[in-house]
């Protein structure tokens, strides 16, 4: 695996939202840290190709995945070390990986499908469709939300990957999150 792909050890839990774009994901995340007083990872993707977009007006091609994950494990490795018992990740290679097959017929490249799966995350939160689109320049495939949502799920299942379905309102999304980040914490 490519060094700088890596997940490097922490000493804390690691949660992820993991889900098709404009379910909430990143609104959650901030929720959570701010709950927790600890860290939140990004999704460096966002940043990186909206200044792509606004540049070039391109959206992401497959030379964009490795700079893209580089710059995800690098965000997730550093706010790792400062993350006080536990770390909520808006993103992971899972979902890159996903995306990347999607989105270029079945094709990702193989140190991040590697990587996607040595990784080691605690639990995920699969967050449903069932909330409101919000459009922006980034996010494309509105008519396809069932079928991303179907292909996200058959990840962290064909991976066996702890996972809990986030659905209803961000009120009851985030109280479902906290009781499972509480079990988690009782246990470790």
């Amino acid at each position: 695996m490519e060094k700088s792909i890596e997940q490097q050890a922490a000493n804390c839990i690691k949660v992820v939202l993991f889900g098709p774009e404009s379910t909430g994901k990143t609104t959650l995340s901030q929720q959570l840290a701010a709950h927790y007083q600890t860290e939140w990872v990004p999704e460096f993707a966002r940043d990186y190709l909206q200044e792509k977009w606004d540049k070039e007006q391109k959206s992401c091609e497959p030379k964009d995945l490795m700079p893209i994950a580089v710059g995800q494990m690098a965000l997730e490795n550093e706010l790792a070390q400062q993350a006080d018992k536990i770390l909520i990740c808006d993103t992971d290679l899972l979902e890159t990986k996903v995306y990347s097959e999607i989105y270029y017929d079945g094709y990702c490249p193989e140190p991040i499908a590697k990587a996607a799966l040595s990784h080691h995350y605690d639990l995920y939160f699969l967050t449903d469709i069932d909330v409101p689109w919000e459009a922006d320049d980034l996010r494309d495939r509105p008519q396809l939300r069932r079928a991303m949502f179907e292909a996200f799920k058959a990840t962290l299942d064909r991976y066996q990957k702890p996972y809990i379905l986030l659905t209803g309102s961000k009120e009851v999304r985030f109280e479902t999150a906290v009781k499972a980040i509480e079990a988690l914490m009782v246990h470790s």
